[in-house]
This record gives structure tokens, sequence and C-alpha cells, in this order.
């Protein structure tokens, strides 16, 4: 193993009754790496990340995490491992502001007498964060449905970044958003590797991983088909290995 390597999936399988959802998928990742994770709908995109985070367990291949060997059995033991994963849903509390999300279940409450929270140090550490970022959020007390769909991206970036990860997931980062937030989410994506943090990249729509992604790794059906540098490669190249058939891979 590299010491370049922050991740390495090796020779990951997973099947799900007869169906085999991933065969023998191996994918790496550097520090402060973008990698660009591609494929058709069912490739096995979800099913390999479901496994990093510790959704599902794999039938078999390892997981090592900065050089050792780690056993992923739970979204805790991921988190604690350093990594976190935005969803495409957000998962925001879209009634609560900015700083109650980003510190959702880890609130700051004073810890003498009567006990509250401390809103003034939760919103100066959401300022903070939002400011790392370059994301531009005025007013955090704001509520979250309030903001436009890439200022809410945004606030789901932040909450990622308050645990502090070594790697980040991001599921289809762009979707449905207008062109102009489109540029500041993948802005905020290269502000993430600026400060060291590597990053899994996932979306469908290729002019976007080509915008941020060092390498494009193509799944299809659950196999691994191509790794691909960025600057050695283009669009039709990527899609011809999106939709090859399986006995060519």
């Amino acid at each position: 193993m590299s010491n370049d390597y922050i991740l390495e999936m090796k020779n990951i399988h997973k099947s799900f009754g007869g169906l085999r959802a991933l065969v023998d998928v191996t994918l790496e990742l550097k520090k402060s790496e973008i990698v660009g994770l591609v494929g058709d709908n069912a490739a096995g995109k979800s099913t390999l990340m479901k496994i990093l985070t510790g959704a599902y367990n794999a039938d078999s291949g390892t997981i090592i995490v900065e050089g050792k060997e780690v056993f992923i059995k739970s979204p805790h033991i991921s988190r604690a491992l350093g990594i976190e994963m935005v969803y495409q849903d957000l998962e925001l509390c879209q009634n609560l502001d900015v700083p109650a999300n980003l510190f959702l279940g880890r609130e700051v409450i004073s810890s003498t007498g009567f006990r509250f929270l401390k809103k003034r140090v939760m919103e100066n550490q959401a300022l903070d964060i939002l400011h790392r970022l370059k994301i531009d959020i005025h007013n955090p007390r704001v509520q979250v449905n309030k903001l436009s769909g890439g200022q809410q991206q945004a606030v789901a970036i932040g909450r990622a970044v308050s645990f502090d990860p070594k790697i980040v997931i991001m599921d289809e980062p762009t979707a449905n958003l207008a062109l102009v937030e489109i540029d500041k989410v993948l802005e905020t994506t290269l502000t993430l590797k600026n400060h060291g943090i590597s990053i899994i990249f996932i979306s469908h729509r290729l002019q976007d991983v080509f915008t941020v992604a060092d390498k494009i790794f193509v799944l299809n059906h659950g196999r691994k088909a191509a790794l691909l540098e960025k600057e050695k490669t283009n669009r039709d190249e990527v899609v011809k290995y999106m939709f090859m058939e399986p006995k060519h891979i």
C-alpha cells in the first residue's frame, strides 16, 4: 500500500440473494484527491458507498483507511474513522436554522446551573465553518426552508465538515440545481480538497465530474469498468465504459 492512499477498498463482493451487486471491486483514494464515481442506475455505486459508511457489510473484501485494515460494521464506526456522506436528500430539518442543522444531536449546552442551548456559540462556530468553505449565507439564523437549493446543499456539506472528516462522499450534490448554484457547489467541493479532504463525488452530470475530479472511476453492472485520469480521457470514453456489455468488462 502506498502512503499516498487514505482509502483502499479491495476486492469487494456483495450479493443480495442471487443478485450480485458488486463483484471484485477495488477503489483507491489518495489524500486530497477527488475521485468521480460514475455509472448507470444499478451499477453498484450506492451499494459500494453503503459498505464504506457501514450501512451494509461486504460479503468479502478488505477496507484500509490510512494504512490500517478496518471493519466498518456500522455508521458509527465509519464516522469515527473520519468518513462522512452528504446524501442526495440532504437530511436537513427544514424548520430549523443553519446552526441547529449543523449541530443537530450535538448541541452546545451550558454545563452549569440551568441547562440551556448556547446558541451564540453554535452560531459563531457555524459562521466559522461557512467562512472556511467560502459559503455565502449572510444570516445563519434563517430557517433552512427559506434557503435556495444550492444553499441547502452547502449547509449539508458544512454539517459533514463539522465532524472534521478525512473523507467526504458527495451523492449527486448538483442534482436539481440552477446553473449558478451548481457552480457554487463545485467551488465548495474544490475548497474541501484544498483543505486536505479526500472526496468521492457521485454524479450523473459528467460535466460536473470533469470539473472537479482528478480521476474517474466507472462502475458497470457491479464491476469496475475503468479508472481514468481526467486529463487523459473524455466524456465519450467514460460513457462507453458506463454502458458496455458486462462480458467486455
